[in-house]
């Protein structure tokens, strides 16, 4: 029993007649007698009564009309959804991204991406950068977005094994505990003296601690101290109770408004780090990932 003859069957059926279910399906009605025929053959039933005023349904035909119904139904859907997956509107995606780009660049890239694909399941993952990239080549994530404070290292470092796309900028600002005085911008020599606290250093992808030693380094700023924490989110509780400073990321200025902090720009401006959005060589060609792709590079 073949899905074409089905739909041969439901237009005679439906139609009521040889002739008028020919004329819809565009064939011939001597072509479609011998499809309807076969059919019936291949049953063992009779699945329709012949007579001068057209064809009607047996009972076997009227159960076949409505099974079919069900069978045809279920294969337009999938069909459907077979050709949103070729168009980038249906599947799933799981991302990797660092909690900083969680809390306001990703839900805004999501909104935009939703907007286009709204049958696209997508599913986060807020690990470490290091463990992002080990996701991504271990294929349980699809795409990852980190920050860097060296992209060229990063990139001549990966280059062959990830697909790289610069996702921009990442400007510093000082996080000063509820109720500081401070101006804007802060001048970067007020830390000179004062308790810093900093996520740990990971060689395998320099960033914060990086970008934040080269920039006291530069300009002579000497912190009384600095504490080391394990990641940028467990440092702002520290903040947020007065026990220390931050120079932290603050992606479109508007990450950190979250928080109970006092968010200054600083003077001179550190260098900033960089978003990047990484993916395995060649993954790009998946519709749902391409297309996800275009909202970031606009």
């Amino acid at each position: 029993m073949e899905l074409r003859t089905l739909r041969y069957f439901a237009a005679v059926a439906e139609a009521g007649s040889l002739t008028a279910a020919a004329a819809r399906l565009r064939l011939s009605q001597p072509s479609l007698s011998v499809a309807i025929s076969k059919l019936e053959a291949d049953v063992g039933v009779p699945l329709l009564v012949r007579s001068p005023r057209g064809v009607e349904p047996t009972s076997a035909g009227r159960f076949l009309l409505g099974a079919s119904a069900r069978v045809l139904d279920d294969v337009d859907q999938i069909t459907d959804a077979l050709r949103g997956f070729g168009a980038g509107t249906s599947g799933s995606l799981t991302i990797a991204a660092v909690p900083t780009l969680m809390w306001h660049r990703l839900p805004r890239l999501l909104r935009a991406f939703a907007t286009e694909a709204p049958d696209v399941e997508v599913k986060l993952v807020d690990p470490p950068p290091w463990t992002a990239i080990d996701m991504l080549q271990q294929r349980t994530v699809d795409l990852a977005a980190i920050m860097v404070s060296d992209p060229r290292r990063f990139t001549r470092r990966h280059r062959g094994g990830l697909d790289i796309l610069d996702w921009g900028d990442i400007p510093l600002v000082a996080a000063l505990p509820p109720g500081t005085e401070a101006p804007d911008p802060l001048p970067l020599s007020t830390f000179d003296g004062e308790r810093l606290v900093l996520p740990r250093r990971t060689a395998a992808v320099p960033s914060l601690p990086e970008a934040v030693e080269n920039a006291l380094h530069r300009h002579g700023v000497a912190p009384a101290s600095v504490r080391t924490v394990e990641t940028i989110q467990t440092s702002l509780p520290l903040v947020e109770a007065g026990m220390a400073r931050a120079i932290l990321p603050d992606p479109d200025g508007a990450s950190l408004q979250r928080f109970d902090v006092v968010v200054r720009r600083l003077e001179p401006a550190p260098h900033p780090l960089r978003a990047l959005v990484l993916m395995r060589a060649g993954a790009a060609s998946e519709p749902a990932l391409r297309r996800l792709l275009a909202l970031i590079a606009h």
